[in-house]
């Protein structure tokens, strides 16, 4: 049974247009750090401006879905777990101007042999943040199906952290030519990449209960 009724439809075009930001945010973020890596500060730039303008329109639609509820009325258990979970995705899309932001200002020298490796992490994280998306529309129309479609979530976690582990004992333990200043820089920017699936995952976590309550 859906959530809402079309006497809501409004609002539940502002939460699919809130959800298409973040999507769009999510690719945006992957080929700025493919473009970083490869240092085309051109390309890096203008993603950069991408980013920025979709986290503030991000920011702005959660505005507007939190009065939105209010105005029809929305029982408060729901609007609760609602704005919880808009919140929850509004973190992913900080998570991926602020990392933008700290690449941009600190500038990390990264070996050209890690290049690989920095993109594999991107993409392994990205796409567990981008597994979200249809589960979190599914809420909204079909909750039954919300569990199966987190499936992906979990798994590109779980991948994002087996990357990210294999990636700093290479730097730790094999690349004898960085000082630890440099390795630790490097260091910080995987685990900033690296949050984007973990804040999937505790999303993931809370649309799972969501899903649950709702079909009951």
């Amino acid at each position: 049974m859906p959530l809402f009724t079309r006497t809501t439809k409004n609002l539940i075009i502002r939460i699919d247009e809130f959800f298409d930001n973040i999507d769009l945010g999510l690719l945006v973020f992957r080929e700025a750090v493919k473009s970083y890596v490869e240092k085309d500060n051109e390309s890096f730039q203008r993603h950069l401006l991408k980013v920025d303008i979709l986290e503030n329109s991000a920011d702005k639609l959660q505005r507007t879905i939190e009065n939105e509820m209010i105005m029809h009325s929305i029982l408060p258990q729901q609007r609760a777990e609602v704005s919880q979970l808009i919140d929850e995705l509004d973190e992913i899309i900080d998570a991926v101007k602020g990392t933008l932001h700290e690449l941009d200002i600190e500038m990390p020298e990264i070996p050209p042999s890690l290049n690989k490796n920095f993109i594999s992490i991107t993409e392994s994280s990205v796409s567990a943040a981008e597994g979200l998306i249809p589960a979190a529309r599914a809420f909204f129309t079909t909750p039954y199906t919300v569990r199966e479609k987190l499936l992906k979530v979990y798994y590109f976690e779980s991948e994002t952290d087996k990357i990210a582990f294999s990636t700093k004992k290479i730097i730790f333990q094999e690349m004898k030519d960085l000082d630890l200043a440099r390795k630790a820089h490097l260091r910080y920017f995987i685990q900033h990449i690296e949050s984007i699936s973990d804040l999937a995952q505790k999303a993931a976590d809370l649309l799972s209960a969501m899903a649950i309550k709702t079909i009951l």
